[in-house]
């Protein structure tokens, strides 16, 4: 290969190169509806995110969730410094809440960046009187999920929403959702807040 040309291929691989590695390659998957916070900040209604503005589909931590996973005030961050963020009440009525009604039919939609094999999804909702300026924890929880679907190894596809009913709940909640990998020690997760009024 002539010498310019070897320079200019070198040169267009260097200059591609700090994209190539901006683009995350564990960008996964995330809850538009509700609207997660990793959502919200990822599509810039929420500022101050750190790093999840910029990879809102990769909040990805230790599967096993109750009994093992992100420990207690890291859980909507996945226990990963880079989105700690997210477990940040914001003195508790900071974060955009979606309005809910109790006991109604409700869905919840992902949408994926990249598919894996997956074992299943479910979610968590808070209990009342949880204290809604402290990180979430297990004892905020209600540990047994409101909905659960399993995949026994599929795919879900590019888009997917599960429905299922709410719980009575009164004021602010977080529900929690865990999409657990089957082929990995990983899962993701996503927490959204909810007013039941």
């Amino acid at each position: 290969m002539p010498r310019k040309t070897s320079l200019a291929v070198a040169a267009a691989v260097t200059a591609g190169l700090p994209l190539a590695l901006a683009v995350p390659a564990w960008s996964h998957g995330y809850t538009t509806s509700p609207p997660s916070r990793s959502y919200l900040c990822g599509t810039h209604q929420v500022r101050n995110c750190g790093q999840v503005q910029w990879d809102p589909d990769g909040v990805e931590g230790p599967k096993g969730f109750p009994l093992r996973g992100p420990g207690d005030g890291k859980i909507c961050a996945g226990a990963d410094g880079r989105w700690a963020p997210l477990d940040d009440q914001r003195g508790g009525t900071g974060w955009p809440a979606t309005k809910v009604t109790a006991g109604g039919s409700f869905g919840i939609s992902w949408q994926f960046t990249a598919a894996h094999a997956t074992t299943s999804f479910r979610y968590f909702l808070t209990k009342d009187g949880w204290d809604v300026t402290r990180p979430l924890t297990r004892d905020a929880l209600d540990l047994t999920p409101f909905l659960q679907q399993n995949y026994n190894g599929r795919p879900p596809s590019g888009q997917t929403t599960h429905t299922g009913t709410l719980p009575q709940r009164h004021g602010r909640h977080l529900l929690l959702a865990v999409w657990d990998i089957a082929d990995t020690g990983n899962a993701f997760y996503q927490c959204s807040d909810l007013d039941f009024g």
